[in-house]
């Protein structure tokens, strides 16, 4: 777990990070610095450097490092894997600095110091100049609205302190720097372990004649980013001094407020008045950005903890489509059409990525086409929510236009997003609703709506179940309709072929299908492979749970091989269907279906007999 900072002023307090590639000596760099400010206890020294390995070169065989690696994990492999938090003070400025992870794996973390800190040192190997992941956390601090940074080309010692080698990666920076907006860009030669221009010039090169890395830190000035002036207030806790009144608390990010001001509810859009006002506890009659306030309204609106109040005056603007810059952090890659959650500034809300733009290639800075994100890549998205959230642009709201992307069924976070701008062609649509109530065609039929999603390997026994079922249910009266998975393939996704981003696209466009007959009353039997568990909870979402019935149809591989009603595994195994599933592409099983079929245990029409039976007795139990 990071390292808690001590409180330190807010409006007196730099935040930075150090960032780059692994071993290019972060950790180091800073160690050194808070000991050359006299920052460390003794004690902490001491234990520091007893952990230290052999043939550190510090004082006493002191590896700088060791100051703030604190993770068990990091000592061992001598990387940093969380952030680590350090404050300290000197006589002009006091400063919260935060120690970054260098490997790629560990890029969310480095996401995640960035969005809170004011200005970035970037180090560099004089070794080896910029590498990928030095261009990508350039990119991720200036996506975040970092304007300032400082260039520390470390181990410059290790080359003779070349002012040819310093002088060329500046030029390649310098170059990045242009393409990525920086406002203000300072290079320093370093060797972090001898402590040469960190806090003193003592042993720096005759040909460098500037000053120290620490007195950019107590001079630099902050660029800040455009802010807009729009009213948002997160409210954080709701209090209830008595019964008869509420106070709603939370720190004003953007906007100012003054007593008799009219307000509205972000969700919901209902106005109320403030009436009164406390600043940091204390009457007041105004509040500027940055403030903690607890408010009181006129009315008794529908706000609650995690609710936003905005301004009357812009419009807040809210919308169910809109683009994104989105960093991607997980191993499986992002893909367009499958479901997600998001969490942003006004809630959760599940979600897709209708459309990746472009992937951006960190070496030239090109905007690439590409079908997925992997691992750690940057790309330009448009995403559809089932539901409209605040869309303020990240470059002015940066407290409001950020959000995460989390994984439905792991709940894990997969990636991070900042909001350009809303998509207004989903202002122009307007549901149309239903002539037939649903209570009507439950009268009609008989029987209430049931989507039935049967999934399993090909050759499984999937749609001979699935038409002996609807030949059941059809028989006793029940209105029934099939979407079955080859029959789809020809017509409604004849465009998609069978990677992982066009299995996904097949099943939105079946569920979607399947939701519409699912309105009209119908019992809808589909089935089809659906490999993935994330695309058929999609599904389940997308029609509610309450009328979605899962049936995992378990059958070996190596009896689906030996069937092989279409000679497909045949021609799979001859490498002539790629991402064939079972053979070049997974296969997941559902972990808790409605139903588990074992066809190798009962004859196909054994098993549709108790789907049937179950179905019957959910659409007219």
């Amino acid at each position: 777990m990071p390292v808690s900072p001590s409180p330190l002023p807010a409006s007196d307090r730099l935040r930075f990070l150090t960032c780059g590639s692994v071993d290019d000596g972060k950790s180091t760099l800073i160690g050194r610095l808070l000991h050359d400010c006299g920052q460390v206890p003794e004690d902490i020294v001491e234990a520091a450097r007893r952990q230290s390995p052999a043939g550190a070169t510090g004082p006493g065989g002191l590896d700088f490092a060791y100051l703030l690696d604190g993770l068990e994990a990091e000592r061992q492999q001598g990387i940093t894997i969380d952030v680590s938090y350090r404050s300290f003070m000197t006589p002009r400025r006091a400063f919260q600095v935060a120690d970054c992870p260098g490997h790629a794996q560990y890029t969310r973390n480095m996401a995640t110091a960035a969005s809170n800190c004011d200005v970035a040192i970037i180090l560099i190997d004089a070794r080896k100049g910029l590498l990928e992941q030095t261009r990508r956390h350039a990119t991720l601090c200036a996506m975040l609205g970092i304007k300032d940074i400082a260039v520390a080309i470390n181990k410059m010692d290790l080359m003779a302190w070349s002012q040819a080698t310093f002088d060329v990666i500046v030029r390649d920076f310098s170059s990045l720097s242009d393409r990525l907006g920086f406002l203000s860009v300072e290079a320093f030669p370093t060797a972090a372990t001898l402590g040469v221009n960190l806090v003193t010039r003592q042993g720096s090169p005759d040909w460098y004649v500037k000053g120290t890395l620490l007195d950019w830190l107590e001079r630099v000035e902050v660029s800040r980013k455009a802010r807009s002036q729009a009213l948002r207030l997160k409210v954080q806790w709701v209090a209830r001094p008595d019964q008869d009144s509420r106070l709603y608390l939370g720190n004003l990010s953007s906007g100012s407020l003054r007593v008799g001001d009219t307000v509205q509810v972000g969700h919901s859009g209902q106005l109320a008045q403030v009436t009164s006002l406390l600043v940091a506890g204390v009457p007041s009659h105004a509040a500027q950005a940055g403030d903690p306030v607890a408010i009181e309204l006129s009315e008794h609106v529908d706000l609650t903890q995690g609710d936003i109040l905005c301004g009357q005056t812009p419009q807040p603007d809210f919308a169910s489509q809109f683009a994104a810059d989105l960093i991607w952090f997980d191993a499986t890659p992002m893909t367009p059409g499958r479901t997600y959650i998001l969490k942003g500034a006004s809630g959760w809300v599940t979600g897709s990525i209708s459309r990746l733009k472009y992937r951006k290639d960190l070496e030239s800075d090109r905007e690439n086409a590409a079908s997925v994100l992997g691992m750690n890549e940057i790309g330009l998205c448009n995403l559809a929510l089932s539901k409209p959230m605040l869309c303020d642009p990240f470059a002015t709201h940066p407290t409001t236009g950020g959000f995460i992307v989390v994984d439905q069924v792991s709940n894990e976070t997969l990636g991070a997003g900042m909001i350009r701008h809303s998509l207004r062609r989903s202002a122009n649509l307007t549901p149309v609703a239903a002539t037939i109530d649903p209570s009507a065609r439950v009268a009609r039929f008989g029987h209430r709506p049931l989507v039935i999603w049967l999934t399993g390997l090909s050759g499984s026994g999937k749609s001979t179940i699935a038409k002996l079922v609807e030949a059941s249910l059809w028989a006793q009266g029940v209105a029934t309709s099939m979407l079955d998975g080859d029959n789809l393939r020809t017509g409604l996704c004849r465009d998609l072929g069978f990677t992982d981003a066009d299995r996904v696209e097949n099943i939105r466009r079946t569920a979607e299908a399947a939701k519409l007959l699912h309105q009209s009353g119908l019992v809808v039997l589909c089935a089809l492979i659906s490999p993935f568990q994330r695309d058929r909870e999609m599904a389940k979402s997308l029609i509610g749970q309450a009328d979605f019935l899962e049936v995992f149809v378990d059958t070996p591989l190596e009896t689906c091989i030996t069937r092989d009603p279409k000679g497909l595994y045949k021609k799979a195994l001859a490498g002539e269907i790629p991402n064939f599933t079972g053979i070049g592409s997974a296969y997941e099983a559902p972990l808790e279906p409605g139903l588990h079929l074992k066809t190798n245990d009962a004859s196909p029409e054994a098993l549709s007999a108790i789907v049937t039976n179950k179905v019957l007795s959910q659409i007219r139990g």
